[in-house]
């Protein structure tokens, strides 16, 4: 052991003393690795202290780092060297490597770096001690070092024979010499300063400098210096994962590759220099599935949305402002557009962001402190949301119409008028149509997308379309969150929403359209009644028993029965479909031109499968036989399924189709063989020239054997090839060759040549393969732009299937859970809403036969209004969203949970539901509450549904009750829409009395229970036993029952008891106050004032009839109000009545008393007569 020790211990000092670094071969590396490691292992295992064991795994990867970390020419004297010979801003380098950035697994210096950079001992020490730069408290003084910590110290003590800096690198001012590689690193960085940048260097991709700091905390990898950066690597195969994670982070990555090869540099002018490199692609998150390389992998996000969404905005008054509003999805081709107006708290901003969830928000500048806080709080560290910012000054006085009209006479000159005239100009039809916001929206995110060359995208009318229209119902940013449409309130999962409850489709671009059509109802009849025919009829097909009754119902109007064909044929082509690849986002990674050959042919397959599947579906009439005669029926009934099976079938699809595969080679795709990809020589030409130039070279290298033949009298000699050289000559030891012949290797009896000839001949057949490469990519290329032709109907193909889907999932919802039609009532009868057995479509799959269903009538001629009240926990809430839901459901086009239903087509559903403040924007809670009921109160009309939950409650009882009070009032008499009301406030339900016939009061029954008799409290609500029953019946719930909810939520016993004793008391109060205050209003009315103010009334003396009457008004209300402040103000005022009434009688003038009263009162004085007080 002593012996083995003292090896290892002797090659580590040959090493130190030698100053090795990066530069040894393989094997020593791997001896010296091994050595270190017995070293210190053994030399620990000697000490054998605990702490030597506890730290083992840092300390030994700092031993070998130190001995592995590359060693300086010369000391670093001053930290305010300039770098390099001409002067670079620093922000936009990356940094130097004194010191480098601190990383959990970098050792940034070694030995010798240590002693030069630490100050020296005889240094004094700071005056003030070190502080935290957290918590801004001293650090106390580190203690003493441990046996180990010693042993490490003196192991990584510099040796004496550090070897003296150079003389070019001594002084102050010395200039940083960068390797030819670093120098390219360095250019690149000051031209893409904000990009992280991943550097193809032999068979990996390098980061440099702050760039390696990211990678290293972000990717785990290790990251040491090399020269003058901090450096990291990952394998080149590897590129598709590491740039997914980064992007995932909210980076920003370019990728830099070699522009040259090996054979063509050979023959270039760079012969000595290093490869070309340059940046190749950029990558987002919005613009990551339409990238080459990276994009369109399984790796995918699926079905989530990768919007871009650019927001610019013009101010219009001190708190409004007009938004415009672009949304790119890059990598599906859709573009969704927008300006409106919008009110200090931007509810229309956060209803657009919160609908499409953007992945990159692209702000124009300038922006209002409003807007911008918004977006950004959206986009928070935990997100990962991209934020970019752009100027807009340059797009003053046309220059946004102009910047957008370039890019379409780039397309023009890239395409062929024939093939791009018909989809550019729609695409100016749309955009001179644009507000002018949008179209600076529209120009700023051209710009941006210059950058990664997908701007094209853009210039296809037929992909752009408004966010809001008249067809659709925009649901707003508190619909969406507070009845938890895309996701739960809980976690902020999908799960528990609706449109996981209603999602079954296949396909993944299936997905994302009912994500769409969940947040954007349909507004006109007509489309939701196409869109229920259509469901109708698949369900049928797949043997659901009340879509049966649907069919069976319009087969006695004269329609055929419809056999299962259609059942089966969607069945099929979906599933096939969900196994493809997303074709959505395939097809406009084509148009992109980065889609890769392989993923080409799956993507066009798939969309000529699904087309000749649909073919059988094709309206042809045929005869069915029913009893003893014939009819004649269509295979498809509805007008909506036989456009969509159409258009995903058409003979225009299927016939480009076929022609673009019949144009590649599968196998070739398969094995990305890019020589042999293109099959059609005639329509690239170049491509067969290169081949036959290929070709040629490798004729002439093989006939060199002939040659060689002759020279060496051998005539069985054939090249061979081994270990990757091809046509070596391989002769016995003592066969004599020429001179110049290029000895390769060798084994005990044979000798590899390789033949001056050869050399020349390999070098030209490598130069001719990598220009048929050039040409095939180049012929590549074209052929995808070819397909630019054919986008459009490719694109509306797609949407058809999308259709499809939707309208097959929407299907087996309703077969699987028994849902049943809705009856949709015309517009021009009145707004109403009638539920049978209403029920939540989330909480159903929970709960299954639980689920307590409820009925709704609602009217705009009879009852519009229902004021809601019940105990905590009772279903009040679950009754009103199930309603807002079951809406939003049958304007999708769905089935609905019920057992019948008749609606009228709503223009807005609206919601104030729920308790939450935004401290970060100084807004409390109740100020939320009533920016939501003011928001409501400023956009609902005759034909929405409004839902509002308890508001009032983050204020005072009187505050809140009037405030609700007044809130359902302004619904009622200016709006006159429908409105379901939950309150806890009894009050509110004398409403009533001003809309009879118009307002409802209904509660959420419960039974109670007495307990047992040894429990013995103050408050009688906690001696019963509240059983909820969760029907809806009418009435008013007097009580709440809070105490049970204290008891579920497991509050102290003795909190609940001492609650209780509080609640007996305020009670017994306020019954008190009312006792006395009806026992005043009687003893005043049997005085002898009221006796005579009777008589006066009764004979009617004009002189005091109108005295009396403002007498009696102000008594009565006085003691019916419960606030004192108001109740003495009206008592002085009565009072001052009465004395005037008694000085009448007897003589004395009325005027001045009259005045001198009111007077009184109109100053709101409440002081009191000590006589009348007491």
């Amino acid at each position: 052991m002593r012996r083995l020790r003292a090896l290892a211990s002797g090659l580590v000092e040959k090493y130190k003393a030698r100053q090795i670094h990066l530069y040894i071969t393989p094997l020593s590396l791997s001896i010296y690795s091994v050595c270190v490691y017995i070293y210190i292992s053994l030399s620990l295992w000697h000490f054998g202290t605990s702490s030597a064991t506890a730290t083992m795994g840092k300390q030994k990867q700092q031993v070998i780092s130190r001995f592995f970390a590359p060693k300086p020419k010369t000391p670093t004297t001053s930290s305010s060297s300039s770098p390099s010979n001409t002067p670079i801003p620093s922000s936009s380098l990356p940094n130097p490597p004194t010191p480098p950035p601190k990383i959990s697994a970098t050792v940034s210096f070694s030995a010798s770096k240590r002693l030069l950079s630490s100050p020296s001992p005889s240094s004094k020490p700071p005056k003030h001690p070190k502080l935290s730069p957290h918590t801004h408290n001293p650090i106390p003084n580190p203690a003493p070092p441990s046996l180990h910590q010693r042993f490490l110290q003196k192991l990584l003590e510099p040796t004496q024979n550090t070897p003296e800096p150079s003389p070019t690198q001594k002084g102050k001012g010395s200039a940083v010499k960068y390797t030819p590689l670093e120098q390219q690193v360095v250019d690149l960085k000051r031209n893409h300063p904000d990009v992280l940048l991943m550097v193809e260097v032999g068979y990996k991709f390098r980061f440099f400098g702050e760039d390696a700091e990211i990678a290293a905390r972000v990717l785990g990898i290790y990251a040491h210096v090399d020269h003058n950066f901090l450096t990291a690597s990952v394998p080149t195969f590897r590129l598709n994962v590491h740039v997914r994670r980064l992007v995932g982070a909210g980076y920003k990555v370019g990728v830099v590759k070699q522009t040259e090869t090996a054979a063509i540099k050979a023959h270039g002018p760079n012969r000595v220099g290093p490869f070309g490199r340059g940046l190749s692609a950029l990558y987002t998150k919005a613009t990551l599935e339409a990238a080459e390389d990276v994009g369109g992998r399984e790796e995918a996000c699926g079905g989530d949305s990768n919007y871009l969404v650019c927001v610019v905005e013009k101010s219009v008054s001190e708190c409004d402002v007009r938004i415009g509003i672009v949304g790119v999805e890059i990598s599906a081709g859709d573009v969704v557009y927008g300006e409106f107006g919008d009110g200090f708290l931007r509810n229309g901003v956060e209803a657009v962001v919160l609908s499409l969830s953007p992945a990159e928000l692209l702000l124009g500048q300038p922006l209002s402190q409003q807007t911008e806080k918004l977006l950004l709080g959206y986009a928070g560290p935990a997100s990962h949301v991209r934020v970019e910012r752009g100027s807009r000054d340059c797009f003053k006085d046309g220059g946004a119409l102009a910047e957008v009209m370039t890019l379409y006479e780039n397309m023009d000159e890239d395409n062929s008028k024939e093939n791009s005239e018909g989809s550019h100009r729609l695409a100016i039809e749309v955009v001179m149509n644009m507000p002018d916001l949008v179209i600076q929206a529209l120009a700023l995110t051209i710009r941006y997308l210059k950058q990664f060359g997908l701007e094209r995208v853009l210039g296809l009318g037929a992909s752009f379309s408004p966010f809001s229209s008249n067809f659709e119902m925009t649901l707003s940013a508190n619909a969406l969150q507070q009845l938890e449409i895309l996701r739960n309130n809980s976690d902020g999962s999908e799960s528990g929403s609706l449109l996981q409850s209603v999602n079954h489709t296949i396909t993944i671009f299936g997905s994302r359209l009912l994500r769409h059509w969940v947040t954007h109802p349909l507004c006109d009849r007509n489309m939701i009644t196409a869109r229920l025919d259509a469901m109708s009829e698949i369900g049928e097909s797949m043997g659901s028993s009340q879509a049966s009754q649907d069919i069976e119902s319009l087969a006695a109007e004269g329609v055929g029965i419809v056999g299962p064909e259609i059942s089966q044929v969607l069945s099929s082509v979906l599933t096939t479909l969900g196994r493809a690849p997303d074709i959505q986002r395939g097809i406009t990674r084509i148009f992109h031109r980065t889609a890769t050959p392989s993923e080409f042919i799956a993507v066009i397959q798939a969309i000529l499968y699904s087309g000749k599947q649909l073919q059988q579906l094709h309206n042809e009439e045929k005869e069915e036989e029913e009893g003893d005669g014939k009819f004649r029926g269509k295979i498809v009934r509805s007008e909506l399924l036989r456009k969509l099976i159409l258009t995903a079938s058409s003979p225009s699809v299927i016939r480009n189709a076929a022609k673009l595969l019949s144009s590649l080679n599968k196998e070739a795709a398969d094995q990305r063989d890019q020589q042999n990809l293109i099959i059609s020589d005639g329509q690239f030409p170049e491509v067969a020239r290169a081949r036959k130039e290929v070709q040629l070279a490798k004729e002439n290298l093989d006939s060199l054997i002939t040659l060689y033949r002759k020279q060496l009298k051998m005539s069985k000699l054939e090249f061979i090839s081994v270990s990757g050289l091809t046509h070596l000559i391989e002769l016995l030891l003592d066969v004599k060759v020429p001179s110049n012949w290029v000895k390769v290797n060798s084994t005990k009896k044979t000798i590899r040549y390789h033949p001056p000839e050869v050399l020349t001949a390999i070098d030209k057949l490598s130069l001719a393969n990598e220009e048929l490469n050039i040409t095939c990519q180049s012929a590549w290329n074209s052929f995808l732009a070819e397909f630019s032709k054919y986008y459009a109907e490719f694109q509306a193909a797609v949407q058809a299937l999308a259709t499809l889907d939707c309208l097959h999932s929407l299907a087996i919802l309703s077969r699987n859970k028994n849902y049943v039609r809705p009856m949709l009532v015309y517009d021009d009868e009145p707004v109403q809403i009638h539920i049978s057995a209403g029920r939540h479509p989330v909480l159903e799959n929970i709960l299954q036969d639980n689920f307590v269903p409820n009925d709704t009538d609602l009217h705009a001629d009879k009852e519009y209004c229902q004021i809601v009240t019940g105990p905590n926990m009772g279903g009040k809430s679950c009754y009103i969203r199930q309603v807002a839901l079951i809406a939003i459901m049958a304007q999708v086009g769905s089935f609905v949970p019920a057992s019948s239903a008749k609606l009228h087509v709503l223009d807005g559903i609206y919601t104030r539901m729920g308790a939450s403040d935004s401290i970060q924007q100084g807004r409390s809670t109740f100020l939320e509450e009533l920016s939501e009921a003011s928001n409501i109160l400023g956009s609902c009309t005759s034909r929405s549904l409004v839902i509002i939950d308890e508001l009032g409650r983050g204020t005072s009882t009187h505050d809140g009750v009037a405030i609700a009070y007044a809130t359902l009032h302004h619904l009622l008499q200016h709006k006159r829409c429908t409105v379901l009301f939950v309150t806890h406030y009894p009050e509110i339900a004398k409403i009533r009395a001003e809309f009879p016939g118009s307002v409802g009061a209904y509660h959420v029954s419960y039974l109670t229970s007495h307990r047992n008799e040894e429990t013995n409290t103050d408050n009688p609500e906690s001696d019963h036993d509240v059983t909820y029953l969760y029907k809806l019946v009418p009435g008013v719930s007097e009580k709440s029952f809070g105490f049970k909810v204290a008891e579920l939520a497991q509050l102290p016993s003795s909190c609940i008891d001492r609650a209780s004793t509080m609640a007996s008391k305020l009670e017994t109060l306020v019954s008190n106050r009312a006792g006395k205050k009806s026992g005043k209003f009687e003893s005043l009315e049997t005085s002898s004032l009221c006796q005579k103010g009777a008589r006066m009334l009764e004979t009617g003396s004009s002189e005091c009839l109108d005295d009396y009457r403002e007498f009696f008004a102000n008594l009565k209300t006085a003691l019916s109000v419960d606030d004192h402040a108001k109740s003495f103000q009206l008592l002085n005022h009565a009072r001052g009545i009465a004395k005037e009434l008694l000085s009448r009688e007897n003589g004395a003038p009325r005027t001045e008393k009259l005045a001198h009263v009111h007077t009184r009162h109109g100053d709101g004085e409440l002081a009191m007569d000590t006589e009348w007080a007491s």
